[in-house]
């Protein structure tokens, strides 16, 4: 099997992302069976990473997943996480925003949803889709009323750069605060999104995921590529990259995925807690006691 390198993959610096340059699909040299097999591996790894983390109690470690629709986030969360202990991840499914969560600045329900530390936090969505979605739509910015923004021609390019300056900042500030961050885009083929699409509306059991409002947002793929690759841009640095993962095959890019977790969590100087003198004196009298019964 192919080696897998996160350089390959991750954009820490602006200007480094050229979506249409970028591959949508990656040959690991290896069949579907063996990819399941060695994500399994890989998987298993993470949750023993993960067991320490949550037993240290830090740091924080926010996974934040972009893609277009049917790129594969549901099943790459499934896929890639099933092995960790449920008590130490979270996973949070952002839909449209309610009334509440449009009376505040839009990180808020985000902010709201973070990983305490020693804990995986899982956005299926993020707050990028307020420069993804809401730049395809920018009615949807009116609908947040924010003051001294009343018309649409008030959504200019002047505002798109602040509020990526905004998440730039945001996101400065959890990695100071004691959260690794990872950014992933599943990068999907138009292709490939029209084969899922049909394979939902052809199959009983993928039915109910096919939404006719989807086909709309289909319409608008050129404009979504260039916000995407803008978004991405603005906002690689080098304490929160972006990792761009190929997502034609799903099985691939769940992969790529679980083995660039696993290669930056073994970078974290974590241990399990160590216990004092006294505390390792009491263990004995615990031991013994127990053997004693």
């Amino acid at each position: 099997m192919k080696k897998i390198s996160n350089k390959d993959y991750q954009i820490k610096s602006k200007g480094k992302f050229d979506i249409n340059q970028t591959p949508t699909l990656v040959d690991l040299q290896a069949d579907k069976k063996e990819i399941e097999d060695e994500l399994r591996k890989v998987g298993l790894k993470i949750a023993a990473l993960q067991n320490k983390i949550y037993a240290a109690g830090t740091p924080a470690i926010y996974i934040g997943i972009q893609g277009m629709d049917t790129a594969g986030k549901d099943s790459l969360i499934r896929e890639v996480f099933k092995d960790i202990n449920p008590s130490g991840i979270e996973v949070y499914d952002f839909k449209k925003p309610t009334p509440l969560e449009h009376a505040h600045d839009f990180f808020w329900r985000h902010y709201l949803t973070l990983p305490e530390r020693g804990k995986f936090g899982i956005h299926n969505r993020t707050h990028y889709e307020d420069v993804l979605i809401a730049r395809i739509h920018p009615q949807l910015v009116l609908n947040q009323k924010i003051y001294g923004i009343d018309t649409l021609e008030d959504v200019d390019a002047k505002f798109w750069k602040k509020r990526f300056r905004q998440i730039r900042d945001f996101e400065k500030t959890q990695v100071e605060n004691g959260m690794k961050m990872f950014k992933i885009f599943l990068h999907l083929s138009k292709d490939e999104q029209k084969n899922r699409f049909l394979r939902r509306i052809n199959r009983d059991d993928k039915k109910w995921k096919f939404n006719a409002a989807d086909l709309k947002e289909r319409a608008y793929w050129e404009e979504y590529q260039v916000a995407y690759e803008d978004a991405i841009n603005e906002t690689a640095t080098s304490h929160a990259p972006w990792y761009i993962v190929p997502a034609d095959d799903k099985p691939t890019a769940r992969l790529i995925v679980a083995r660039i977790l696993l290669d930056e969590l073994r970078k974290l100087k974590i241990s399990f807690p160590k216990m004092s003198v006294v505390e390792q004196e009491k263990f004995k009298d615990y031991k013994k006691a127990l053997d004693n019964e």
